[in-house]
């Protein structure tokens, strides 16, 4: 199983920071939310990943690179845990750019000669996943079941119509259509999808008649997803373990937190933090 993380848009929620710096690269503390899609892949058993970029995201490259001038400090040194921290992945991590931007849909496409004829988990760095097992896994175990497309999706988030909402087939989790940004009071579910796919050969078959009629503007892939619906040919999977939404500034803050929480060496520090601006800013202003 191969996997495709889409890493090419502007980032236009974290400016001025992202002027510069891709997304990707914001950490969670000492860790850029790149290297948590990578870990999830690592641990589904997936070791060959491609990642569309754009020409600002010149940084994803270099950070997954050798780093030759601090890898000598601390071989040197027999700094073995900071050489380890610095060196490059046991992984075949491929780049290709998205010259303009034109949409995920065209995104995916550009992965197609990369792909082959094999099915691929399609992450976005919006979505963070802690605990187990990994969520492109949990995809992976169902693609196994069913042979189909699967998509991750979760249940009753806050602001569904943030989401596109999936309508599941009765009694069954076939999902037989998918309604963006609904508005409220019109949706077919309280079932969301998030940022991480299983696509299956199809699903890309479905994207190349889609893009050939489409005639301008950005091209997106949910018609092929629509369509593949209509077959019987796309699973959910309600996932599992901790869900970091990373996607707008006050999530990120969230996600900052949970994250630090987890880690044995910044728990007691993070919950210290915590409690001191609670008393400064709730307990002192009641």
């Amino acid at each position: 199983m191969k996997g495709i993380i889409i890493a090419a848009g502007y980032g236009t929620r974290f400016l001025p920071v992202t002027k510069s710096i891709p997304k990707e690269m914001l950490p969670l503390v000492d860790r850029p939310a790149l290297d948590f899609l990578l870990d999830e892949f690592e641990a589904s058993g997936i070791q060959e990943v491609l990642v569309v970029t754009s020409r600002r995201k010149k940084a994803l490259e270099d950070y997954l690179d050798h780093e030759i001038e601090l890898e000598t400090v601390f071989r040197g040194e027999g700094n073995i845990k900071k050489l380890d921290l610095v060196r490059p992945r046991n992984m075949s991590i491929a780049f290709v750019r998205q010259p303009t931007m034109r949409g995920t849909g065209h995104a995916l496409l550009m992965a197609l000669p990369w792909i082959g004829k094999e099915p691929v988990v399609v992450a976005y760095p919006d979505d963070l996943h802690l605990g187990e097992p990994p969520l492109s896994l949990q995809l992976i175990q169902e693609h196994r079941r069913t042979g189909a497309t699967v998509l991750a999706v979760i249940d009753k988030p806050a602001h569904l119509e943030r989401y596109g909402i999936v309508a599941w087939e009765s009694g069954t989790n076939r999902i037989r259509d998918i309604v963006e940004k609904p508005k409220p009071g019109t949706e077919p579910s309280t079932s969301a999808s998030i940022g991480r796919y299983l696509y299956t050969p199809d699903f890309f078959e479905e994207l190349e008649k889609s893009y050939q009629a489409h005639t301008s503007g950005e091209f997106y892939h949910i018609g092929a997803l629509k369509n593949l619906m209509d077959h019987g040919r796309v699973f959910g999977v309600v996932a599992t373990g901790e869900r970091l939404d990373t996607g707008e500034p006050s999530g990120y803050i969230e996600a900052i937190l949970r994250y630090s929480l987890e880690r044995p060496d910044l728990k007691t520090p993070t919950l210290d933090l915590i409690e001191k601006f609670y008393r400064q800013y709730c307990v002192s202003s009641a």
